[in-house]
């Protein structure tokens, strides 16, 4: 009897211990969410569409969206693994790695592209009268006569980021040198208070913050991005090295929710739906006509200069699938900008940093599974006002480019 009680105190023991190995390795295998950070711009729609739409579990994947207050701030999370991604200025992976906007040799990864066009120059109501939409030429007089009456500061949103190169390209069109105005980093949601408060004259940022000036009389629309270089590649979803390399299944399925979310966005149609999320609090917390209009391609432009309607050059999402490839010439031009606006004192290595950064491969797999087209590469860039730039001749395209 007495051996009998012990093998039923063992068994019972050993089925304890069984449920416990059984409990532990059920709590241990748990997926933990995929986080993301976006910032609140109109151009983090393909995260919060695939969040809105339920792609991202379509395509079996936990996806926790993180709003976030500037640009350095997801870089640093992202650096720390305490973001997995996020919905990021393109350029951004390569000022950090180059020590413009970080520690040099901080890697963050580009996996693919989220979206063309759609930022815009606002200047204050100084320049109201002097100038008008796209009137370039007559930037740089203006500034002056501004200038006549106070100092002139120019605002963007990351040291290197593209706002930042956008600025510094349409000073250099308008013949504005760098050297004669202030440059400022301000955060996207931001920039309308504090050209409010007179911070200052102008700003480079992405909607709806550009129509959010021209609708409160803040400021107007002097020129779009797109003006500067029609289709050009703007937000990424950028990722953590180490989640790139170790979850690079449930990268591809984020990556696949993005592109049907894109393609979704890219049906006009669907805008008005897209507008609706994006105005809540916990998203872009913007006036919901000004995010619908913009989006929809059309600009009230403030100091009465009008509505400016834009037809196939405002923001996209997919494109017939141009969009979404992370192209190794968008870095080659952008790191050439470095070098042109004095950013960089001397040349990079272009192939080896474009290469250690952009996940083309990656975004090559994903776009085959998706039956999406993957679009030729390194190939020249011709913008508005600007000499071709040749991947293969960046030398001779420094010599030329005004600075």
């Amino acid at each position: 009897m007495k051996r009998f009680c012990t093998k039923i105190k063992r068994a019972g023991t050993l089925i304890i211990l069984t449920a416990l190995t059984v409990v532990t390795l059920s709590f241990t295998t748990e997926a933990k969410p995929i986080k993301l950070g976006f910032i609140p711009l109109t151009d983090c729609a393909p995260l919060v569409a695939a969040k809105e739409l339920g792609l991202f579990k379509k395509y079996g994947v936990d996806v926790e969206l993180s709003k976030e207050a500037s640009w350095a701030n997801v870089r640093d999370k992202i650096l720390l693994g305490e973001l997995d991604g996020a919905h990021c200025l393109y350029s951004m992976p390569l000022s950090v790695y180059t020590g413009i906007g970080g520690k040099a040799g901080s890697e963050m990864k580009i996996a693919m592209m989220l979206n063309n066009n759609g930022q815009a120059i606002t200047l204050s109501k100084e320049f109201c009268g002097l100038l008008g939409y796209k009137e370039v030429n007559k930037a740089a007089a203006a500034t002056k006569k501004v200038q006549g009456r106070k100092e002139v500061t120019f605002a963007m949103t990351f040291p290197g980021g593209t706002h930042d190169i956008w600025l510094r390209y349409w000073m250099a069109a308008a013949g504005i040198s760098a050297k004669s105005v202030g440059i400022i980093t301000i955060p996207p949601p931001q920039m309308v208070a504090n050209m409010r408060v007179d911070n200052m004259e102008g700003y480079c940022v992405g909607e709806p913050w550009g129509g959010v000036a021209a609708a409160q009389n803040v400021g107007f629309t002097h020129i779009a991005t797109q003006d500067l270089w029609s289709d050009h590649p703007e937000k990424a979803l950028v990722v953590n090295a180490k989640f790139a390399a170790t979850e690079r299944d449930d990268l591809k399925k984020v990556m696949k929710a993005i592109i049907e979310a894109q393609k979704w966005l890219d049906n006009l149609g669907n805008r008005k739906k897209a507008a609706s999320w994006l105005t809540k609090p916990y998203y872009v917390n913007a006036p919901l006509p000004i995010i619908e209009a913009r989006l929809q391609g059309s600009s009230d432009l403030g100091c009465d200069l009008g509505v400016q309607k834009y037809k196939g050059d405002y923001m996209t999402f997919y494109k017939n699938g141009i969009v979404g490839m992370p192209k190794k010439v968008y870095a080659y031009w952008f790191l050439a900008q470095y070098v042109r606006f004095g950013l960089l004192k001397s040349e990079p290595n272009y192939a080896a940093i474009a290469e250690k950064l952009t996940l083309d491969d990656l975004y090559a797999e994903v776009a085959k599974e998706m039956g999406v087209p993957v679009q030729t590469d390194m190939q020249p860039i011709k913008t508005r006002y600007d000499v071709v730039f040749d991947p293969k001749n960046i030398d001779a395209y420094l010599k030329t480019a005004k600075r």
